[in-house]
């Protein structure tokens, strides 16, 4: 029976072979882009009732295929705006520039459909912050600029045609921010969102 260890050696050699034509054939990269809608969960300890509007814009992500089964997604997009209510009432606005990076196992990466799973990080800068006159000579308040949170994802590509896939994705962020009144911290913002998307995957 000696010769079993070479057979599974061999049988391990074959499986890996068999993966490689399609892994090569396709290419490392995969461009997506995507519909995202942003759906906040509007988590506030100030006592004021801060809330953001949702909203649905473009975004791009790039994929990198270390192997068959395991790639490295950035997800990009644009500075995105959002008005700021205290209680329902509009009180100002910021941007916000959210690059997520994550790490993805791919259960079918050579089917049809592709579902997929996959965690990592988000950095989000907030920009161009601005309150209403009455609330800055009030409240004289202000955000801290920058938040870093873990991120989770869970998706599926369908092949339509060699190289060119539909996608469907929903991810949770950590993302939240300081916010102070004359300088003085007077609670935490979370936004915490969920980002459902839909879009297109190329290839190559």
């Amino acid at each position: 029976m000696k010769f079993l260890p070479a057979l599974r050696l061999a049988a391990i050699a074959a499986a890996a072979l068999s993966l490689q034509p399609a892994f090569a054939d396709e290419g490392p990269w995969l461009v997506r882009v995507r519909a995202l809608h942003l759906d906040s969960a509007n988590k506030d300890s100030t006592g004021l009732g801060l809330t953001i509007d949702n909203k649905t814009f473009p975004e791009v992500d790039i994929s990198y295929f270390v192997a068959p089964n395991v790639a490295a997604e950035l997800i990009l997009t644009y500075p995105q705006k959002h008005n700021i209510y205290a209680s329902g009432v509009e009180i100002g606005s910021l941007k916000h520039l959210p690059p997520t990076l994550t790490l993805q196992y791919h259960f079918n990466p050579t089917g049809t459909v592709r579902p997929y799973v996959g965690a990592g990080v988000n950095y989000t800068n907030f920009s161009s912050v601005k309150f209403a006159p009455a609330v800055q000579t009030a409240l004289q308040p202000s955000i801290k600029r920058n938040s870093w949170g873990l991120a989770w994802q869970v998706g599926a590509d369908v092949e339509l045609s060699k190289g060119l896939y539909l996608n469907f994705d929903v991810k949770k962020v950590n993302l939240k921010t300081t916010i102070y009144s004359a300088g003085a911290e007077a609670g935490t913002f979370k936004v915490d969102p969920v980002l459902a998307s839909v879009g297109l995957g190329w290839r190559f």
